[in-house]
């Protein structure tokens, strides 16, 4: 369900960062733009190898930084990027999740890449769901893609779970050009004609 409404800090202030911004909620998360008090738990994911091998692979506190910057910046100048993850329960931010079109990336993704402490509660999916959702009403989007390492079998696992079919091999721009990612995906209709 997506609603409109102001995200506050602690103090109960509203954050004139992600003001009018639309924020989406789920069961059991909040998706909203990332805002500079998520950073610390963003840095201590991307310092986390596991969790972070097949994001980006593991990065300094200033290499994290600047891709951050990234997510936030993608709002400004796109009108979206991926959403910050927060747990409902506990305020904390667990991850980072939905569309993602940078420069000469194979599509118009929905992607996904959840601390490990959120692994396996079903967050990816509730979040990555919403995420389809709202980019197909607030985006115009047709379709979407994941870019998903062959090796990242949880991944490919919920791509298969969402409904999206394999569609072909691809190499992503730089700094990852050496890597090689199957390319799965669904059109709009076949999103909402899932059963």
């Amino acid at each position: 369900m997506t609603v409109k409404k102001v995200y506050r800090d602690k103090s109960g202030e509203p954050d004139v960062s992600i003001h009018d911004i639309r924020i989406i909620e789920t069961e059991r998360l909040i998706l909203r733009p990332p805002i500079r008090e998520d950073f610390d738990a963003y840095a201590a994911n991307m310092a986390d190898a596991e969790a972070a091998r097949f994001i980006g692979g593991l990065q300094s506190r200033a290499v994290a930084w600047r891709g951050f910057l990234t997510h936030a910046g993608g709002w400004m100048i796109q009108g979206f990027s991926m959403f910050s993850v927060i747990e409902k329960a506990t305020g904390r931010w667990v991850g980072r999740l939905g569309p993602w079109q940078p420069e000469g990336w194979p599509g118009a993704e929905i992607g996904w890449g959840l601390a490990r402490e959120a692994w396996g509660k079903g967050y990816a999916c509730e979040g990555a769901t919403a995420a389809i959702d709202w980019a197909f009403e607030h985006l115009g989007w047709q379709e979407f893609i994941h870019s998903i390492n062959s090796d990242n079998l949880p991944s490919l696992a919920l791509a298969k779970r969402l409904g999206s079919r394999f569609l072909r091999h691809a190499t992503l721009p730089e700094p990852f050009q050496d890597v090689t990612v199957e390319i799965w995906g669904q059109t709009r209709d076949e999103w909402l004609n899932r059963q």
